[in-house]
């Protein structure tokens, strides 16, 4: 099962999907998928932990999710944005092969009998990118967006905090 839950930047989309995973589990985990590319986002990153607390189990993966000890677990996976980062790069910013390598991993993760709440981000709906290369992560974004909430049971978009649903 799949609760995919997406919004802007600070629109409450981490805290919505604890707070959902602790109402459905005393031990949750936690997937991170960020590599640390620099000291603030070490910070932010180190910030996120705090907030969680010893109750979470926190592991760290860049891709290949599905080979996570996850089954029958109540699973956060935060995030997609930086998850396709990491493959985008592994694929020489190949839209179709990251795509597919995407689709591929979710497609793995649905065999495990786990509760999967998949946070990403909207970001098409902001200012145009510059570059070829962002506007076409962008586009990357939007389908691999559109592939989860296909497959998600419920689908929740986050605003100021508030979450609207849509798909139950």
């Amino acid at each position: 099962m799949i609760l995919y839950i997406s919004g802007g930047a600070r629109s409450g989309k981490s805290r919505y999907a604890q707070l959902r995973a602790k109402a459905w589990s005393e031990n949750p985990v936690y997937v991170a998928t960020a590599k640390i590319w620099d000291e603030e986002f070490a910070e932010r990153v180190q910030r996120h932990q705090q907030e969680r607390g010893p109750e979470w189990t926190s592991l760290e993966a860049e891709k290949n999710l599905a080979g996570l000890p996850l089954a029958h677990r109540v699973v956060v996976i935060d995030c997609v944005t930086l998850w396709l980062t990491n493959l985008f790069m592994d694929h020489d910013s190949n839209l179709e092969s990251t795509l597919a390598a995407f689709k591929a991993e979710i497609d793995a993760l649905l065999q495990i009998p786990a509760t999967l709440i998949i946070i990403s981000n909207e970001i098409g709906m902001g200012l145009h990118a510059e570059t070829a290369l962002g506007r076409q992560f962008t586009d990357l974004q939007g389908w691999a967006n559109q592939y989860v909430a296909e497959k998600a049971s419920e689908a929740i978009f986050m605003v100021s905090g508030l979450p609207l649903v849509l798909k139950k």
